[in-house]
This record gives C-alpha cells, structure tokens and sequence, in this order.
C-alpha cells in the first residue's frame, strides 16, 4: 500500500497534495517551519524539521513511507541533500517535483552568480535603490553594503532586527507583472537581486525588470546529486501509477 511523504515548498506541491488527495493515496505533507502562517494542506501535515538524515530516515521507517516526493524550494539544497541520503538508506524511491529554472529572453539584463556572496559582491558601490528578492535567510551578505537603500519582502514579518536598515514589505505571491512594475517604480528600484527559482508565480518581477531597463543579479540553483526529478504534477502521479485528475 502507498503511503507517501511530501516535503513541500514550492506551489506545485499544494496540487499536487490535493491531486494526491483525489486520487485517495495515503499521504503526509511536511513544511519546514520557516512560514510561520503556511498554506492550508488537504492531508494531514507536520511541521518542521526532521533531525538530520538520520531523522528523516527514521521518520520514513517509523510511518512506513513507500514514497518520498522532494516538493521544496530549489534552493532549499540541504533538505533535498538528506532526502537522498535518507532515502537511499532506506531503500524509498524518491522523486523531485522541480520546476525548470527561468532562461534568459531577449531584452534582460542578467549578471549570473553562483550564490548570495557573489550576489551582494556584484552590486555597485554607488548608492542605489536595490529589491532583494531572495528571503530573509540569506540577506546578510548584503550588510557588507550598506550604502544602499534594500526592499525586502517576506512572506512573514521579521521577528529579529535585520542586519541592515531595510524597507520591509510583507506579502504573500504569486505577484503581478503590474503589481511588480508599480512596486518597482514606485521606490525607484535600480537594481533587483533575485533566485532562479523557475516557475510562474514568482518571475513577474523578471518581466517587470525587463520592461523597465533594470539589472537583475540572477542567483544560480546550487548543484544537487543526480535524482529522478519531473516538472508536472501529472508526472508525480504517474510514477506513483496513479491518473491524474488534473482537468477533470
């Protein structure tokens, strides 16, 4: 009998726990506790963490997980790493459900980077008015600069003090290409540094960048071991030899 394990994050995993749901398969949706509000789940779901590898290894013993389907963020790299490792000590077939990362079009200005350092290196000396649109877990870098005026936006509002004088928008996406061109306009935005995160709900800002002139400091996906990763839904259900729903 199945009984599967998602480790949640991106929006696709919200359908996929309600196709999961349609199709009667037995499941648990896992959050990793850094939202403090997250979205309502059709199926029963535990937050936070899982202890490690060794954990989340037990977990999967102990609830007699068949199936572990890695649904996170695609940059939460540590907790994609130890679905691996515990599902290949396990013996758990494992499957990523991971949006393909956006491609540059004509008209963007992109300066690639492998990660939040490089990021914050690359921004100009001179003063200016940058949107970080990367999470509250990796602006500090960015107070090695601290000559320019940050807007951030989170999901939640911050409990701690940030490690930078900062404006602080709290809202939750997916956000609007003229949402996104007003924001920008508004607070007069020179530079966006962003994740290549893929998927729709956060790239009208890209576009809205693109409109504008602006130059986006496009973080790189860090490199994760080889696994069987899909991009649909559909693709999740089929390998758990399930139709999907999806339009019906």
């Amino acid at each position: 009998m199945t009984r599967a394990l998602i480790l949640g994050g991106i929006a696709d995993a919200n359908v996929l726990a309600a196709e999961i749901v349609r199709a009667g398969i037995d499941a648990v949706y896992s959050y990793g506790g850094r939202t403090r509000v997250p979205a309502d789940q059709p199926l029963p779901t535990r937050i936070g963490g899982f202890g490690g590898v060794s954990g989340l290894a037990g977990y999967i013993k102990r609830e007699r997980i068949t199936h572990v389907i890695d649904a996170t963020h695609p940059f939460a790299a540590e907790m994609s790493r130890h679905a691996i490792e515990a599902c290949a000590e396990t013996g758990t077939p494992l499957i990523a459900l991971e949006r393909a990362p956006w491609s540059k079009t004509p008209g963007d200005i992109w300066i690639e980077v492998s990660d939040v350092n490089a990021a914050a290196a690359a921004l100009p000396e001179a003063p200016a008015n940058v949107f970080l649109a990367i999470g509250r877990q990796h602006i500090a870098p960015f107070a090695a600069k601290p000559q320019h005026a940050y807007t951030l936006r989170f999901v939640d509002p911050p409990e701690a003090p940030l490690p930078f004088a900062a404006d602080v928008i709290v809202s939750r996406g997916p956000f609007t290409f003229e949402g996104e061109l007003e924001m920008l306009r508004t607070r007069g935005i020179a530079w966006i540094v962003a994740r290549n995160s893929g998927g729709d709900g956060a790239h009208a800002k890209i576009d809205a960048a693109r409109r504008l002139g602006l130059p986006v400091i496009m973080i790189s996906r860090p490199q994760l071991p080889e696994r069987l990763r899909v991009e649909s839904v559909a693709e999740v259900m089929e390998w758990l030899d399930h139709r999907t729903c999806l339009g019906a």
